[in-house]
């Protein structure tokens, strides 16, 4: 089942891909409602799931040091290597190369996403379908953002279709990889809480800027909320 809901995001990640290709100028509204969902399960689910499954092991300090620790460790790799699609105004020279790092850092991290869906499976079957719908909202983000690194670097509709291919097959690999090792019961609580960091860091800076980009619009803000509201009503009923 893993494996499935696995090629659920590889899919949610191709079909952003070929939507921005198709209907940009509507993606500030399905980035905004990402956004709300990616902050909402970090919030309403992950941290309340780490803060009983960690308790019982570790002082509530040290959780909330490991949802910092994912935070800045997001934040790290976001100024050292990732490529943001929202920095698409800025002047510079183009650089095919330069997208190609940029798009493999972006499958780095929907591998990093796939690998999530196996570890939530492994807290519990609740946590497992919750974190498996942020990373599907998160997931359709990455395909957008694989495509519009590549060709604002000088890249050909073709290479970043070829790149898309490599982004949509990462979740998939990175949920396999979990079914060959398991987390003990006194870590999976400090794991939980680093992917609530690393959620809250890509809803803030990654998912929330790309959303308002050239669309400063209220109604993206009541698709943000609206998002994480879904979110935390799937929560209280699953």
């Amino acid at each position: 089942m893993i494996l499935t809901l696995a090629l659920f995001a590889s899919a949610a990640t191709f079909v952003g891909g070929s939507f921005a290709l198709r209907f940009r100028d509507k993606l500030h509204l399905i980035l905004g409602f990402s956004a709300g969902a990616v902050a909402g399960v970090a919030l309403f689910d992950l941290l309340p799931e780490a803060m009983t499954l960690g308790t019982g092991y570790h002082a509530p300090a040290t959780i909330a040091l490991a949802v910092a620790t994912g935070f800045f460790a997001y934040l790290v790799l976001d100024r050292l290597v990732l490529l943001h699609s929202h920095e698409e105004d800025d002047e510079h020279e183009a650089h095919p190369a330069r997208g190609a790092v940029g798009a493999l850092t972006l499958a780095t991290h929907s591998f990093l996403d796939g690998m999530a869906i196996g570890i939530g499976y492994q807290a519990s079957a609740a946590v497992g379908a919750v974190v498996t719908a942020a990373v599907l909202t998160h997931d359709f983000s990455d395909g957008i953002n694989t495509v519009n690194v590549v060709l604002k670097s000088g890249g050909r509709w073709g290479r970043a279709f070829r790149w898309l291919l490599v982004d949509a097959a990462a979740p998939l690999l990175g949920a396999a990889a979990t079914l060959f090792f398991v987390i003990p019961p006194s870590t999976i609580g400090l794991v939980l809480a680093a992917f609530v960091g690393s959620f809250l860091y890509l809803s803030a800076s990654d998912l929330i800027p790309e959303s308002h980009h050239r669309h400063p619009r209220a109604l993206t803000t009541v698709m943000t909320l609206m998002g994480a509201g879904v979110i935390y009503m799937v929560v209280h009923l699953v």
